[in-house]
């Protein structure tokens, strides 16, 4: 036979199919989700997500620093309120000495140099575990009632000393709130990644259970997205952009990687992409049946959000991933 084109050619080795990759995953490029709660000394597994934890602020200082030295750079915080301290009016994201913005300045004082992303939505805060504040008579969620909150938030926690603010609240024109409101106070550098195109998804279940979280009542589909639209994406990010956004997210991930494909066609800025709990969950329960390798599949699916075009990925995989990643031995 006489093939003048032969692709295998550059498969031949590891060390070839290195040289030619079209995509590189490195720690740099994830960002690790932590769970905080208050106490000392704790360090609580969570059932529904093996191998993830609920850290009290002095372990969440030893995970900080053992992320650093593997190589990942940021660290994205959630802040698991104790139910006694959540109303309808989710106060307690406002106290400027509440648990997350004590966790804001434990990494700060733990490593310097980790940026810190934190969330702005009010479930975890809220007695109706909702992300906007709830009309009692109708249970609507009040768009623009919530909007005020949600900046004041943002402003507490930059101020605390967080890098990226990250709305995942999924309200319409709060990205421009969030702005004008840390232009006005002076905190310009502060970044916003934009929950940008989040998805009224069933993947969702183990991080709720993590936060004590779900809705009391209803669900979320009037403010998240229909999992089964692209194109609202594409509006999505065009506001996002206009409203001052740094970053754009897409989430979940492994079921939306063409709407990570679309924003990165559509948009010069940076794409994240949150590869989600009930994703992280499916993958160690496989695991640990001895059904799919974890190692092969994680790397395989983390390698697949930079393929659609993701920049980042928030991921419950950051540490096993840098881990692998740094590895002389490993070949991908």
């Amino acid at each position: 036979m006489d093939f003048l084109k032969r692709p295998r050619r550059l498969r031949q080795s590891a060390t070839l199919r290195s040289l030619v990759r079209e995509n590189h995953l490195r720690p740099e490029n994830l960002i690790a989700p932590l769970f905080v709660i208050e106490g000392k000394a704790k360090r609580e597994e969570i059932p529904s997500m093996p191998d993830q934890y609920r850290l009290s602020l002095d372990e969440l200082s030893k995970e900080v620093k053992e992320l650093w030295s593997l190589g990942v750079r940021t660290v994205s915080l959630f802040p698991a309120i104790d139910e006694f301290k959540k109303n309808a009016g989710a106060t307690e994201a406002l106290n400027p000495n509440g648990l997350n913005q004590l966790a804001i300045l434990e990494v700060k004082a733990t490593i310097p140099e980790m940026l810190i992303m934190t969330d702005v939505a009010l479930d975890p805060y809220s007695s109706d575990g909702h992300d906007g504040l709830v009309d009692p008579r109708t249970g609507e969620i009040l768009n623009d009632q919530t909007l005020e909150i949600l900046a004041e938030m943002a402003v507490v926690q930059a101020k605390a000393g967080s890098n990226i603010i990250g709305p995942s609240d999924m309200m319409d024109g709060r990205v421009r709130f969030i702005r004008e409101a840390l232009e006005k106070e002076g905190l310009k550098n502060t970044l916003i990644m934009a929950y940008t195109a989040k998805y009224a998804s069933a993947f969702y279940g183990p991080f709720r259970d993590a936060l004590q979280s779900a809705p009391k009542k209803g669900d979320k589909k009037s403010y998240q997205m229909d999992p089964a639209n692209v194109r609202e994406a594409i509006k999505e990010a065009k506001l996002d952009e206009e409203e001052g956004a740094d970053i754009l997210m897409v989430k979940p991930g492994l079921p939306y990687l063409d709407v990570i494909a679309e924003l990165r066609r559509h948009s010069d800025l940076p794409i994240a992409a949150y590869n989600v709990s009930g994703e992280y969950a499916m993958v160690k329960a496989a695991h640990m049946r001895g059904w799919l390798d974890e190692n092969k599949i994680m790397l395989e699916m983390l390698t697949s959000f930079k393929r659609a075009g993701a920049d980042m990925i928030l991921t419950y995989f950051a540490k096993d991933a840098a881990r692998l990643l740094d590895s002389e031995t490993h070949v991908y």
